[in-house]
Order: structure tokens, then C-alpha cells, then sequence
């Protein structure tokens, strides 16, 4: 047994089903004991992708996502997807390979200070010393991902740790009967494997499964209180609140039950999948304005509310989080309450009645409503290519139910998200407060794993699919089928609008009219191409179709720009 198969007995006994990585010498003993053990090892194209795609493993699973890189460019290239994890909250281990322990500082290949790299992006990060600590150390770091507010975390494991013994000590040149160095060195590298492989067997301790918060009975009371004295109560949810996927349908129905009308934003937008919930889409600054009583549930007072500004100053405000710093972000809140805001709100359920608040609905419903007919207007424009309102409502009868929707890009995604109905509970996965672009390779293979028998469709800006074309090769290789649909504007729209209204030039902003569906193909794909209204229909029939034979499928939409979303930088 070599310090690899310590390393997969731990993630076999954590349920890890995936791990995901690109191969390099340093964590070869990790890739081959998961193999073994039963733990399938799937290979992508570029780190990040692997990080991706273990972030979307936990929000769909539950259970801890696995990434294994190399040394020094291995883990440096992981960097922004670690970023956006730990802004997202999500719990997401990366086990790194390092230089052998007897060569840091020597110069050797790949050796850096890894863990001054990741510790402002990691929750926790850890080296190990000895193979002894590997299981005990493992099982600490995977604590600390899932308890608190959930976040990234890394491990770095020396190579000479993960090896068999006797190959450790040949590489270190202590084979029987040779003299190819002084024995005052041959005695310190003795020494040191001594060290390293002492007590390799001893029995590690099992830490306890990650606390669950739940709110007392005086704040239910208390919040109970205030909604009943409410007469324009408003309820937002984000993504923390679907942060344990079982919780999502008792979730629901709790949200059905109170009947506050209620808006959505990230992951939680898996609930526009219920028609018959008191969920808004359009509108939410307006009815923010007017609202006495606003419940924060997993939302902070960032950019996305504007600081707490969007919130009528004068409504109280119930603020549910796991996380004390967001709780209070730019806004105190009239009540905070340090607790699993699905919890809290499954919990309030139990203690409350229908408020009713009829009118406040109507006039929300109404609303609602004109800003369809407007949408729908406008998507009925003519505009020299596709309008990209008018693709999402004829892509919206193509969805059915259990499909799943990745959003990646800018203005295209953001245009998406006024118009698609997602189709289950974690039906929507978008990168989170961060705006990362380049999570839909990663994204989509989460997606597909945890949920095979799916759709799983994927909404690219041109840009963003920049980052994720190459991976198409991994779902050639995986047989990985995906929808990608891509809308093709030539170019970065949401910066080009504002930068060439104000600064009145597009430099860095304009791309090429790529043919995104032959390259593709060229990787062991399907592609289509839509430059017509009338080619909609027929050619997200037939991409369907190819994704349920298992292909990987790309559509490129050349799209207009439009200014439906003028304005829309965030700072």
C-alpha cells in the first residue's frame, strides 16, 4: 500500500464517485489507486476544468467534488476556479502534487510555495509531512470544506509521500550495496525516508459529519411576527439555500405554503421550474421599492442589490445567512439570523399560515405580465440576424422536464435568463456572484454525471465558449452529450455597448463570426449552424436528437446585437 491508496480510501469512504484531473508525474500513485479502488478518474483538457466540474458535482450531489492536479502549473491554473468556489460557497476539494519533500527549495521541477498561492482563494490549505497523516490530514481539510460556510480547500501531497517505499528510496539512491554518495548524505536521506514512511499504517481518526444549523423557536417567532405585521412582504432566495440538494423540494413547498411573493437569483432560479410557486421573475427593483418587510435568504447586499440600495429604506429586513459578514453587508439588517437559510425557511413554514396579501400579489402578477408583453414585443423586431429574444422562446419548447441549463457568457446568458424556464429544482447552474466565464465545460460534465439521464443544455456567449471549446474532446472521449448553444454576435456586446457609447471606441471587444460548430466536429462532435429564423425549429429538433443518441452537440447561432440589456455593467 503506497500513499495513493491512502488517499482514495478516504474519498471511497466520503462517497466520491469522480475525481477529475490532467495527469502529471507528481499524483500518478493518486489516479491509479481511485482507478482500483472503484473511483472512476476522468481526464480534461485544462485544470480549471477540473475544479469546474468538481463545483458542480457538489452542488448537484451533495457530496464533496474532487480535483487532482500536478505540481506549480498544475495548481496555478486552477486558481480562478478555486476564486469563484469559495465566492459561490461551495465545498470543493483540490489535491495538488508537490516536489519531493528532501528537494523544496532546490530547485526542483514544478517546486513553488503552493500553499502561499492559494490560501486568500482556499478555506484551508495543508502540506503533509509524513505518510501517516495523509488519511488523518484528508479527512480534516474535507471537514472544513463542508462545515461553516462551505468553501474550497487544498492539500498538497509530496511525491515522494504518494510512491511505494522501495521506489522512493531508489530515486533517492539508497539501493543495497551502492556507494554513489558520501555516507554522511546516504545517512540523512536514510533518515529522512525513516521519517516519512514511520507509522505509515497507524489507525486515523473519523471525523464527525459537518454541523447543521437550524434557527430557534424565539427568531421563527419573531420572523413569524413580522410577516403577519407585513403588508408588502418580499421573500429573495440564492444560492446558498440550495447549498444541500435535498433540501430543495421540502424548499419549495415551504415557499408555497408561506405564499410571500418571492424572487430568485443563481442556483436557486431551479425554482422557476414550479409554476405554481409566488415566484416573480420581472420587475424586482420596483417591487423592492415598495416592500415593508424583505426576508434575505443566502443574499448578501452586494453589486446585485446595489449595496442595499435596491431595498426601501424604511422596510424591515430579515437577513438569513450562514456566513456573519455577509449577514450584515453594507446593510444591517433588522434581524440577523447566522443560520442554513433553507433550513430556516422550511422551518417558518411550519410556522406560519397563508398571509394572503392579495392585492400585493395582483399588482406584482400584473407587472409580471407587461414585462412579458414588452419582451415579446421586442423579440419580434427585425434585426438582420437571429434576435436573441426570439431563439430563447422557441428554445424554451424544447426543454422538458429534468433538463438541466448551464449559463456561461455575458449579455447573451443574462438575456437567457429573462426568458428560460428551467425545468427541475437544480435545474440552473451559472458561475455565481464572481461572473466567471470559462465554467461550462466544467459545468456541463458535472451536470451530465449526476444527472445521465438529463439533457443537460448549455448557454454560451461567443466569448465564453472560447474557453470551453477544447473540452468538447472530453466529451467525444467520455461520450458526454450536451446542447451548447452558442449566440454568436462576433464579439464581447456586453462591453462593447457601454464602451463605445462613452469611450467611444471598441478596441478589445470585437471577435470574428467563428464557425464554433466545425471546430467541434473536428474534436469528435456534432455541429449545426442557424443564420435564419426558419432554421430554429428544425435544427433544435435535430440537436436534441443527437444529444439523446450521445453526442455532444454544438449549435452556433449567428445572433444580432441588441440593447435589451443596455446599461448593465455592475461596479
Amino acid at each position: 500500500m503506497h500513499g495513493g491508496d491512502l488517499v482514495a480510501s478516504v474519498l471511497h469512504r466520503h462517497n466520491v464517485k469522480w475525481i477529475f484531473t490532467l495527469c502529471g508525474g507528481h499524483i500518478s500513485p493518486i489516479l491509479t489507486a481511485c482507478k482500483e479502488i472503484g473511483i472512476q478518474v476522468i481526464s480534461v483538457r485544462h485544470e480549471v476544468t477540473a475544479v469546474f466540474t468538481a463545483d458542480a458535482i457538489s452542488r448537484l450531489s451533495g457530496n464533496i467534488g474532487v480535483a487532482v492536479v500536478t505540481a506549480g502549473p498544475g495548481l496555478t491554473n486552477t486558481i480562478t476556479a478555486m476564486k469563484n468556489a469559495q465566492q459561490a460557497q461551495v465545498p470543493v476539494l483540490i489535491l495538488g502534487g508537490a516536489a519531493a519533500t528532501v528537494l523544496k527549495g532546490r530547485g526542483s521541477l514544478q517546486d513553488m510555495d503552493h500553499l502561499s498561492l492559494v490560501r486568500s482563494v482556499a478555506k484551508l490549505s495543508k502540506s503533509i509531512n509524513q505518510v501517516r497523516n495523509i488519511q488523518s490530514m484528508l479527512e480534516k481539510v474535507i471537514y472544513a470544506a463542508q462545515s461553516g460556510v462551505p468553501g474550497p480547500v487544498y492539500l498538497e501531497l509530496p511525491v515522494d509521500l504518494l510512491y511505494p517505499e522501495p521506489v522512493v528510496k531508489e530515486w533517492y539512491g539508497l539501493k543495497a550495496g551502492s556507494k554513489s554518495m558520501p555516507w554522511w548524505m546516504a545517512g540523512y536521506l536514510k533518515w529522512n525516508v525513516n521519517r516519512l514512511f514511520r507509522y505509515k499504517h497507524r489507525p486515523y481518526p473519523k471525523l464527525a459529519k459537518p454541523v447543521q444549523y437550524y434557527p430557534s423557536i424565539g427568531q421563527l417567532n419573531r420572523v413569524s411576527s413580522m410577516i403577519r405585521e407585513s403588508q408588502k412582504p418580499l421573500l429573495l432566495i440564492g444560492s446558498q439555500a440550495m447549498l444541500n440538494p435535498g433540501n430543495a423540494e421540502k424548499l419549495a413547498d415551504s415557499v408555497k405554503t408561506l405564499n410571500v411573493p418571492t424572487y430568485v437569483s443563481g442556483t436557486a432560479r431551479g425554482m422557476l421550474s414550479k409554476t405554481d410557486l409566488p415566484i416573480f421573475r420581472h420587475m424586482r427593483k420596483k417591487a423592492l421599492k415598495e416592500a415593508d418587510m424583505v426576508i434575505l435568504a443566502g443574499v448578501p447586499c452586494d453589486f446585485r442589490l446595489d449595496y442595499g440600495r435596491h431595498i426601501n429604506h424604511r422596510a424591515k429586513t430579515v437577513s438569513v445567512n450562514l456566513s456573519r459578514k455577509d449577514m450584515n453587508l453594507n446593510r444591517i439588517p433588522t434581524l440577523g439570523i447566522k443560520t442554513d437559510s433553507a433550513q430556516f425557511l422550511i422551518q417558518l413554514n411550519k410556522n406560519n399560515t397563508n398571509g394572503g396579501w392579495k392585492d400585493w400579489h395582483e399588482t406584482l402578477h400584473k407587472r409580471n405580465k407587461e414585462r412579458l408583453t414588452e419582451i415579446s414585443r421586442q423579440a419580434e423586431e427585425h434585426t438582420k440576424f437571429i434576435h436573441p429574444l426570439k431563439l430563447f422562446s422557441q428554445l424554451n419548447k424544447h426543454l422538458s422536464d429534468g433538463d438541466i441549463l448551464v449559463a456561461d457568457g455575458g449579455d447573451f446568458v443574462a438575456t437567457a435568463s429573462y426568458i428560460l424556464r428551467p425545468r427541475s429544482l437544480m435545474g440552473w447552474l451559472d458561475p455565481g456572484v464572481f461572473g466567471t466565464l470559462g465554467v461550462g465545460a466544467g459545468f456541463i460534465l458535472g451536470a451530465h454525471l449526476t444527472h445521465p439521464y438529463s439533457v443537460v443544455w448549455a448557454i454560451f456567449g461567443d466569448g465564453a465558449f472560447g474557453y470551453s471549446l477544447t473540452e468538447f474532446d472530453t466529451f467525444a472521449r467520455y461520450g458526454i452529450p450536451v446542447v451548447a448553444v452558442i449566440g454568436n454576435d462576433a464579439g464581447w456586446n456586453q462591453i462593447a455597448r457601454d464602451q463605445v457609447e462613452i469611450l467611444k471606441d471598441p478596441v478589445g471587444t470585437e471577435l470574428a463570426a467563428t464557425d464554433y460548430h466545425k471546430a467541434v466536429e473536428a474534436l469528435g462532435g456534432v455541429g449545426y449552424f442557424i443564420d435564419a429564423e426558419d432554421q430554429i425549429e428544425d435544427v433544435l429538433t435535430r440537436a436534441k436528437e443527437s444529444c439523446l443518441d450521445g453526442k455532444p452537440v454544438a449549435v452556433n447561432v449567428r445572433i444580432a446585437k441588441i440593447d435589451f440589456r443596455k446599461g448593465s455593467i455592475s461596479m
